[in-house]
């Protein structure tokens, strides 16, 4: 958190700008590409990042598929994770948010830059939508970031239980699966601290529809949670 005011105090003249900014990509929407928006997301997440003493140390982007869709899938460590993943990858990223983030205007207005779903976790009928809508963007081409935990883990050096439901719209897309690994993620935001730090993004092998069409989402969790757990625990 004292970062986070770090940040805000070092950027107060700049913060009118960010705001318009991202009203200004959310209100005229079908005006820019998804690579606009995400280029005008990198230019604030960068100043964000030179203002906080955060280094983004990025691996293995070469497993990115670069002319079909895909979904990330990472270890959830804190509230800088997906503002990692936005800055280390070389292509659009979109999302899906718990329903309450789309009470906070800034926020909600990020997700409808980026395409992405607010997913209310109540209601099953809307969820099952939500996958749908974004097993058929992943088809045409669109990529997105998912956490299968659901939700942060308290020791940044372990993981919850992957969630094998949050690989269903994978699976209906039949695209690729990437693993990513997170490591410190949790520093930026989540700590005290406001010395510098590095976060890893670590992109893995992707798992490829051939492997694992056959298997059952817990099963794919599994796979997926081991290769992340293997990086962090190597990285320990």
């Amino acid at each position: 958190m004292k970062r986070i005011i770090f940040i805000i105090v070092k950027n107060l003249f700049r913060l009118p700008y960010f705001i318009y900014l991202i009203n200004k990509h959310a209100k005229h929407v079908e005006k820019y590409s998804m690579v606009d928006h995400m280029v005008m997301l990198k230019y604030i997440i960068t100043k964000v990042n030179r203002a906080g003493k955060v280094h983004i140390g990025v691996h293995g982007t070469e497993n990115l598929p670069a002319h079909q869709g895909f979904i990330l899938f990472p270890n959830h460590q804190g509230l800088f994770d997906v503002l990692a993943i936005m800055a280390a990858s070389p292509y659009p990223i979109s999302m899906i948010a718990k329903q309450e983030a789309g009470r906070i205007p800034v926020i909600k207005h990020v997700i409808t830059c980026v395409g992405g779903y607010l997913l209310d976790r109540k209601d099953t009928r809307q969820g099952m939508k939500v996958i749908q809508a974004v097993s058929k963007d992943v088809i045409n081409g669109k990529n997105f970031v998912i956490f299968p935990e659901g939700t942060r883990s308290k020791d940044p050096t372990t993981m919850l239980e992957f969630k094998g439901g949050s690989f269903k719209a994978a699976t209906m897309a039949r695209c690729s699966i990437i693993p990513v690994a997170l490591i410190d993620s949790n520093k930026p935001f989540d700590s005290g601290s406001v010395e510098p730090v590095t976060v890893q993004v670590h992109f893995l092998a992707p798992l490829l529809y051939e492997e694992y069409q056959n298997l059952k989402t817990t099963e794919i969790a599994a796979i997926v949670q081991s290769r992340i757990l293997e990086v962090l625990t190597t990285a320990i």
